[in-house]
């Protein structure tokens, strides 16, 4: 088995004539927990959704534990998307179903497990994220933001993927419900023996859930390296981003009244 989970080498993205990834190259270790940092518009959720064979590069390679995963289709992607499981931005619930329907979607969908069974995994999952049975039996739009954002972790460990992917995980949340999400993913991600890739413009959750981090900007990797680096990276985007300073080679647009 590969040391490296997955690997993107030279991933562009073009929108018609709008350039998004121009030349994408990481890697995510093994059983390691990455979080991609950087602005709004830098490429992030465009190079999630690639990996995850939602979007199609326009040209380069991504390989998953070793193989290419670009021009996969039909069976073959969908080997591939069993390893994955996904925390959205927004927690992303159905409404019409119970909570306990959302975090075994999809094992009832996606693996043909018979509903009693798959019940009693999620009850086991809510529990990983400290949510009693009785939660289980509520609809989505009877929660706060942080129990949805539960759920939402809840089931993405739901049928133990090698590969846990988290899109701007504690977006809306208030600071310490964000820390107790940072503490449940890194406990999730530990207890599974996970492979772990996150995209945020959260330091406080970067620091927090990554073991190392990468910092994208126009489409860019500018800097890889361990969390424990990345105070002292070398890298003045680097640096003007962690310390949210308005000067900087990072230019904003901003429209003068």
């Amino acid at each position: 088995m590969t040391d490296s989970k997955i690997i993107l080498t030279d991933v562009h993205k073009r929108f018609g004539s709008k350039k998004v990834l121009n030349g994408i190259n990481l890697t995510v270790p093994a059983g390691e927990s990455l979080v991609v940092i950087g602005g709004s518009g830098t490429g992030k959720s465009v190079m999630l959704k690639s990996i995850l064979g939602i979007i199609r590069p326009t040209s380069g390679s991504i390989k998953v534990d070793g193989e290419e995963v670009t021009k996969l289709t039909g069976r073959a992607q969908e080997t591939v998307l069993h390893k994955f499981g996904m925390l959205f931005q927004g927690a992303a619930l159905f409404d019409s179903l119970r909570v306990w329907e959302n975090v075994a979607f999809g094992l009832i969908q996606g693996q043909g497990m018979n509903r009693k069974d798959a019940k009693e995994i999620a009850v086991l999952k809510l529990a990983k994220v400290g949510l009693n049975s009785d939660v289980g039996e509520l609809f989505p739009a009877e929660l706060s933001g942080g129990m949805q954002k539960r759920v939402g972790l809840a089931r993405a460990i739901a049928a133990d993927p090698e590969i846990i992917f988290f899109d701007e995980p504690t977006t809306g949340l208030d600071p310490i419900m964000a820390d107790v999400i940072n503490d449940l993913i890194v406990e999730s991600v530990k207890d599974l023996g996970a492979t772990a890739l996150s995209i945020t413009h959260d330091m406080a959750s970067a620091r927090k859930i990554a073991d190392n981090i990468a910092m994208i900007y126009k489409g860019e990797i500018l800097w890889q390296g361990s969390k424990d680096d990345v105070d002292h990276s070398g890298n003045e985007y680097v640096d003007q981003f962690i310390h949210g300073r308005a000067d900087g080679p990072i230019k904003m647009d901003v429209r003068k009244l």
